[in-house]
């Protein structure tokens, strides 16, 4: 028997984000910045909406995905979340729970709290608990394929907009490329602001020491994935010999890496990706386990989902901001002064504006 608050419908849209040119890092190029938007339909017609970042990478495959998993939710209530990924889980395991299908559960489990929180009429933020208002954002980008001269106009926008802190591209062919970018950019933005470096598991062990050590004098705040993410070995080595910070885990689908890097003491900061580790409950026990042995977290990109978990949380300590959906959604999250505010209506508190969405058939 359905309720009020059974999931009856869904319906699957495209979004795409404005991009002069193309834009890399050391891993890779992208050409479009688009996002796969998924609304659920309760029985009382409220919709929970979630988006998942998607680039140009494999748009069959993660459209095949949604089509396969999405007819089993039907029936189950907009609360079921637990049981919901159970049955996903199990009709995932065969090929894999992690990977594309731990991105369809995720952006399920997602519109399923925002329905929540839409039919209790509540953020999903205030449902969770709240251990702060705000939080602390960092600017992001930087990307290698920038000019000097882009680059430094970036940060100092960031900068200008009241930011404390940006995060920069490394990863280049030689290493002392990135030092000298890193160079114009302490110069650009002053000694107020921290700057990160995130190489996007572009460097081998001897290059990421070696920019780590010339950087030490720029006082790099934190080195986001310079290796490859379970080369838990050269991270115990990277840290032993050159002290720096190091940031971990938006590719991460469990947290069994964060266990691993744990017991090498090769972790400082903890960055779950939402899309990617499963589910809220899955950010937030991850972020537990970070929690008992002292590790802050900043998770990685989903800044409007991101803000509340992170103010839900005792070691919530700060998000990473891209403006990509800003222009497509009602609601844009209020940053200022270098502090992100959660938003204040119910479930996530935004929505995709329907002209910029195309639906999936």
């Amino acid at each position: 028997m359905s309720s009020s608050t059974t999931i009856n419908n869904f319906r699957l849209y495209k979004a795409t984000a404005k991009l002069k040119k193309p834009i890399a890092d050391a891993t890779h190029t992208l050409h479009e910045i688009s996002f796969i938007v998924l609304r659920l339909q309760l029985e009382n017609g409220i919709i929970g909406e979630s988006y998942l970042l998607s680039f140009q990478y494999s748009p069959q495959a993660i459209r095949g995905a949604f089509k396969d998993l999405l007819p089993e939710i039907k029936g189950y209530e907009v609360h079921e979340t637990g049981k919901v990924l159970k049955k996903l889980d199990s009709l995932s395991e065969y090929f894999g729970n992690e990977g594309i299908n731990q991105w369809v559960k995720a952006a399920i489990n997602v519109a399923m709290w925002d329905a929540w929180g839409k039919y209790l009429n509540q953020p999903v933020g205030k449902l969770l608990g709240t251990y702060q208002d705000k939080c602390s954002i960092y600017g992001s980008g930087g990307w290698i394929s920038y000019s000097i001269d882009e680059l430094v106009q970036e940060v100092s926008d960031y900068a200008g907009r009241g930011f404390k802190a940006v995060k920069i591209k490394v990863g280049s062919p030689n290493w002392k490329t990135d030092l000298e970018r890193l160079k114009a950019v302490r110069s650009a933005v002053g000694n107020d602001i921290n700057i990160m470096m995130d190489a996007n598991q572009g460097m081998t062990l001897p290059a990421a020491i070696q920019l780590a050590r010339a950087a030490r004098e720029l006082e790099i705040f934190w080195f986001e994935e310079p290796l490859h993410h379970q080369d838990f070995e050269g991270y115990k080595t990277l840290k032993q010999q050159t002290g720096i910070s190091l940031a971990m885990g938006e590719r991460e689908y469990s947290t069994l890496p964060l266990v691993e890097l744990l017991k090498r003491n090769a972790l400082d900061i903890w960055q779950p990706d939402l899309l990617r580790i499963g589910s809220v409950e899955a950010w937030r026990e991850s972020a537990a386990l970070a929690n008992s042995f002292h590790i802050p977290v900043l998770p990685h990109y989903y800044k409007d989902y991101d803000v509340p978990l992170v103010c839900s949380i005792p070691n919530g300590v700060g998000v990473e901001s891209f403006d990509w959906i800003d222009p497509l959604i009602d609601n844009p999250m209020l940053v200022k002064d270098g502090f992100a505010y959660p938003h204040e209506g119910p479930g996530w508190g935004f929505s995709f504006i329907d002209e910029f969405l195309t639906e999936i058939k």
